[in-house]
């Protein structure tokens, strides 16, 4: 799983913060390179010269006076004390400093030890080559710990402002592609009402116009293909229902001519339906919270005419879909017809709840031949009929109505062979929310 975020918010997001983390690291570094360790080298130098003053008169094995420390103390602050009392007055808190007692070592022609004490004030401890076992305790009060805290508050401060900073700038920059991109997923179901707000910089603006007039000209688009779909419907159905008429008033003789032509007129009329349900578009304001159970069970029940046996078996208290009731049924309807057309045996029809895909799962199976893995993407395109195997007839607009319909209500559609024989067509409606254990 990749951790770089896909979105263009995070992209923006990350980049800003990952830019503000390594400028604070930097200037972590510049400040601990160039200010802190040259000022406690400057120190270190300084201390090295007053460590050399207070042992200026010692020997080998010779302690300096008392009284000289007590007047050393009073005047500098600068202790000098056995281990013993050393560690009495903290020095097994100290944390020793390599490159400061190299320095320290340099300074005084010998090996040295430099510890430090945090605390308020910090305390240097320095273990001269010249008296080795005393330890010179050295207050260094222009150097407290509150300081050093305040540069690493002050540098985190600035970079978490720096990062808010950055979050809202992105913010600010993709609310106009958060809205575009809203608006472009009502349009791909039907609702061309959407008008975006031109606002933001200037390509974003730019980007919005040409959405607005392609909405625009997507929704006249669909006002002709309305108006055409009436018309079509209205021309073709009147001189059908002459020749209809005509052949009511034939004689008897004519009985075998008359049958074929009504048959005709029937698969017209048939064939002129599917046309209209395939141009026919339904947009989300259609749309209802209902129960799938109910929508199905009513279909069976209409569906019984052929006399067939359907099996139904639903799930008790599936949750709520947001759907188009005529348009569900005309998918249902479909999907019952297919699988009567194109096998003999029982027809079963089942609903359940899917927790894998969050969805309610319909699923109509039959016992017929099927149909080659091959196509069984490619029969959901128009006019395509699939295999011989499962017949040429109707006008192939069938399961491309299914999966149209399917697609506006956000779901999908899919089919399968089974393995005991016969095809499983299933369809999947995403739900509004979700009760089950």
């Amino acid at each position: 799983m990749s951790l770089f975020p896909k979105s263009a918010f995070g992209q923006t997001v990350f980049f800003v913060g990952a830019l503000l983390l390594v400028n604070q690291i930097m200037s972590y570094i510049t400040v601990t390179l160039y200010v802190i360790k040259p000022t406690f080298e400057q120190a270190n130098l300084m201390l090295a010269k007053q460590v050399k003053t207070v042992f200026i008169d010692w020997e080998d094995g010779v302690e300096v006076s008392s009284g000289l420390s007590d007047v050393f103390f009073e005047i500098t602050g600068i202790e000098v004390m056995t281990q013993r009392e050393a560690y009495i007055n903290g020095l097994g808190d100290a944390k020793e400093y390599t490159l400061l007692s190299q320095s320290m070592s340099e300074q005084l022609n010998g090996s040295a030890r430099v510890r430090i004490s945090q605390g308020d004030p910090i305390v240097y401890w320095v273990e001269a080559p010249q008296a080795p076992g005393y330890w010179v305790r050295v207050p260094l009060t222009g150097f407290s710990e509150a300081k050093l805290e305040f540069l690493v508050f002050y540098l985190s401060s600035i970079g978490f402002l720096s990062v808010l900073g950055g979050w809202w700038f992105a913010r600010h920059l993709n609310r106009p592609l958060r809205a575009l991109q809203t608006a472009a997923g009502r349009v791909g179901v039907g609702d061309f009402s959407t008008r975006l707000v031109e606002s933001g910089a200037t390509e974003v603006i730019e980007v919005t116009k040409a959405f607005n007039q392609m909405s625009k000209g997507i929704a006249e688009l669909e006002s002709d293909r309305r108006l055409l779909m009436a018309g079509v419907s209205h021309d073709l159905r009147t001189p059908l229902t002459r020749i209809r008429l005509a052949t009511e008033m034939m004689s008897d003789d004519e009985d075998y001519l008359k049958e074929g032509i009504i048959d005709d007129i029937e698969d017209m009329n048939a064939i002129i339906d599917q046309f209209i349900e395939y141009l026919r578009h339904h947009n989300s304001s259609e749309m209802m919270l209902e129960d799938i159970n109910t929508v199905v069970e009513d279909v069976v029940n209409v569906e019984q005419k052929h006399q067939r046996t359907i099996q139904l078996s639903t799930q008790a208290s599936l949750p709520s879909v947001l759907l188009n009731t005529v348009a569900l049924k005309r998918v249902l309807t479909n999907m019952i017809e297919n699988a009567i057309r194109y096998s003999d045996g029982a027809i079963s029809v089942s609903t359940e709840f899917s927790k894998e895909h969050r969805s309610v799962l319909i699923k109509v199976q039959d016992r017929g031949p099927g149909i080659p893995e091959s196509e069984l993407e490619t029969v959901f395109e128009p006019f395509k009929q699939g295999d011989q195997a499962r017949g040429s007839e109707g006008s192939g607009l069938g399961l491309a109505i299914i999966k149209r319909i399917v697609t506006t209500h956000g779901g999908t559609v899919r089919l399968r062979n089974r393995k005991q024989g016969g095809l499983s067509a299933e369809v999947l409606l995403p739900v509004m929310h979700v009760n089950q254990n």
